[in-house]
């Protein structure tokens, strides 16, 4: 620390080199600041899972157990008493709630969709007399956005914000040609074309669905 290789974000917890840390890497720290076997929660996991690209100004923590500390500088510390195996995951090497318990924490109960985006894709199948698909579930170690189950087709909804960066792009290609090797048809949509060409979504989604019938 004297030689600033050092710099202390939390009790125990340390930045080498520099405080200059992704997003992620301060997610980490707060977790990591914790009790064991806690978890990056809440609305902060709902942001590193990408179901909502608001960012709360504390970083969420729920660890398990009723008693303990119960506040930290900068975190927002849940505690649970019904945290199980299956709630626990890891994204980007991050401890986290999983997907489903993550929305099941901000409160979503049926078949919740992870963004405006999505509920809006979900009003254009409808208004456009497309079979309605199944939202949010696991097709081998990935969560697609949309499933047509028996025509092995997924549409993916992506938000310039968070698909601009070359990090995300790659990823978003690599994830595509996975599903693709396991005999599925991958479609992406921007926000820009689901808001100012819905027709030519949907005509696109029936073609392909028609196709793989």
């Amino acid at each position: 620390m004297r030689a600033g290789r050092l710099h202390r974000l939390y009790r125990g917890v340390y930045a080498v080199g520099h405080t200059n840390l992704s997003q992620e890497g301060n997610w980490l720290a707060a977790v990591l600041a914790c009790a064991e076997g806690a978890l990056l929660s809440h609305e902060s996991a709902a942001q590193l899972w990408r179901i909502s690209p608001t960012s709360p100004s504390l970083t969420h923590v729920t660890v398990p157990g009723r008693n303990g500390r119960t506040k930290r500088p900068g975190i927002r510390l849940h505690r649970s008493t019904t945290l199980t195996l299956a709630d626990t995951a890891r994204r980007h090497n991050i401890p986290v709630t999983s997907h489903a318990r993550t929305l099941a924490d901000l409160g979503y109960d049926r078949e919740p969709t992870r963004s405006d985006l999505e509920r809006l894709f979900l009003r254009l199948c409808k208004e456009h007399g497309i079979p309605r698909p199944e939202a949010n579930v696991r097709v081998g170690p990935y969560i697609v956005d949309f499933l047509w189950r028996d025509e092995r087709l997924i549409a993916e909804t992506d938000s310039y914000r968070y698909h601009s960066d070359r990090s995300n792009f790659r990823s978003d290609r690599a994830r595509d040609r996975e599903l693709e090797r396991r005999g599925f048809t991958v479609l992406r949509f921007a926000d820009q074309e689901l808001n100012e060409q819905p027709l030519a979504v949907a005509t696109s989604l029936q073609a392909h669905l028609h196709g793989r019938s």
